[in-house]
């Protein structure tokens, strides 16, 4: 009989405990639902920004960038202008190819990117190489891609484009006019993205890239 009375205690003693656990455990929830409720018409404070937001990528003064829309660029100056109560910097670029000068804010450079290494040059080298890929679709479609190539700012699509309407010649009447044009922008652009990675005159980047692509025959063939 003792050892019964004995579990029956050991029972009571659990029972006490866990109802002494969800004691404490229910003033936390009441007070998280007062501190809900505490002031719902009171405002966040609103504070002035008075400097402009940056990002992590920062570029100098003469240094060479790519602006998707129009290539290469060089950064003539970093200035500094007041609108309402905001501080903005931003870069003054200089694209020469195109005599375009542009304002792109610092807080919106990642519409920016720096040249190539020599490494991504080399690989575009070995894309101009190879051969061209040839689609059956219609060709506004295929002008439409190549457009968005081109304005993507990346330089293997860039690649891609002048290997794909290359022709290998300099006859007008082996390309149509809006493929010519769309094949000697890229061709400019990526010329201009050689020039200020290589370091080099216009002429020995212009011999590189079209041995690259086999036009250094035509060049021989007209001399």
């Amino acid at each position: 009989m003792a050892r019964k009375k004995k579990t029956k205690k050991t029972k009571k003693i659990k029972k006490t405990k866990a109802l002494n656990k969800s004691k404490l455990k229910a003033p936390s929830k009441i007070i998280d639902k007062k501190s809900l409720s505490q002031n719902p018409d009171e405002k966040p404070e609103i504070k002035k920004i008075k400097k402009q937001a940056t990002e992590k990528k920062t570029y100098n003064l003469k240094d060479f960038v790519v602006y998707p829309k129009h290539g290469v660029g060089k950064i003539t100056a970093i200035e500094k202008a007041t609108i309402g109560d905001i501080d903005i910097q931003f870069y003054k670029i200089l694209v020469e190819k195109e005599k375009l000068t542009l304002t792109v804010p610092i807080n919106q450079q990642s519409k920016l990117r720096p040249i190539a290494s020599i490494n991504q040059i080399n690989k575009c080298i070995s894309i101009l190489k190879t051969k061209p890929k040839i689609k059956r679709t219609m060709w506004s479609r295929r002008a439409q891609e190549y457009e968005q190539k081109i304005n993507s700012g990346k330089i293997y699509e860039l690649a891609e484009v002048v290997k794909d309407l290359n022709k290998n010649t300099d006859i007008i009447a082996d390309q149509s006019y809006s493929e010519r044009q769309l094949f000697e922008k890229a061709y400019d652009r990526l010329k201009s993205e050689f020039e200020a990675v290589l370091k080099i005159n216009p002429e020995d980047v212009q011999k590189k890239m079209d041995k690259a692509l086999g036009r250094i025959k035509i060049a021989e063939a007209a001399e």
